[in-house]
């Protein structure tokens, strides 16, 4: 009986030993569990904030057709990620910042497209202007650069003269840079030859051309 008492005395410690260790077991999982759940919810809710945000862009775009659908259906302007490309063959000669008189008839039909959407949305028109990289030599402009930037603030003077109100848009200039195509013919660079309005928001932070 002594014997036996013993045992029970000395497997006391064991058994509480075991007990710990599957209590310590089981706190960790919990702890992974726990950690596993925090990690699914926020890629739930970073999965679910880029459909939305995915939805607002769409919605945008439809909405941005939809006030613009007649020059688009003409061909006479493009709408790529948001951006109204226009070509700078219809709005000015080559090395001119001189609207043509097409270019200004175009211009004069977006002014209420536009100063509705805006509106609506409480947001700026960016005018910018694209050169090619073909060096300019002699005439008014030292550069491509200024060049662009006269185009632009061509455009948004075109822009208010026909309507928009001034407080609505402003203008950018970039040269050569962002091409949309590679400059390595005469295509292309007919094609990286353009003007670009595309709506922002009003906080957007960016180095504008003034149109005073």
């Amino acid at each position: 009986m002594d014997d036996i008492d013993a045992g029970l005395e000395h497997g006391a410690p064991v058994w509480a030993a075991f007990g710990d260790l599957m209590s310590g077991l089981l706190g960790a999982f919990v702890l992974v569990l726990v950690g596993v759940v925090a990690v699914q919810m926020e890629l739930t809710s970073h999965l679910q904030e880029e459909v939305k945000q995915r939805q607002v862009a769409e919605q945008r775009r439809m909405s941005l057709e939809k006030a613009l659908a007649v020059p688009l259906a003409t061909g006479r302007i493009v709408l790529n990620n948001g951006r109204i490309g226009i070509s700078g063959q219809v709005l000015f000669a080559l090395n001119s910042d001189q609207l043509l008189p097409e270019g200004r008839q175009l211009l004069k039909s977006l002014v209420t497209p536009l100063q509705t959407y805006l509106a609506a949305r409480g947001e700026l028109l960016m005018v910018s202007g694209f050169t090619d990289d073909k060096s300019i030599r002699g005439g008014r402009f030292a550069d491509n650069w200024e060049l662009s930037a006269q185009r632009a603030l061509t455009v948004t003077r075109t822009l208010i003269d026909e309507g928009m109100p001034p407080s609505m848009v402003f203008a950018a200039a970039f040269g050569s840079e962002q091409p949309v195509r590679p400059n390595t013919d005469d295509a292309a660079r007919a094609q990286n030859r353009r003007v670009e309005m595309a709506p922002v928001p009003k906080t957007v932070n960016v180095k504008a051309t003034s149109h005073e």
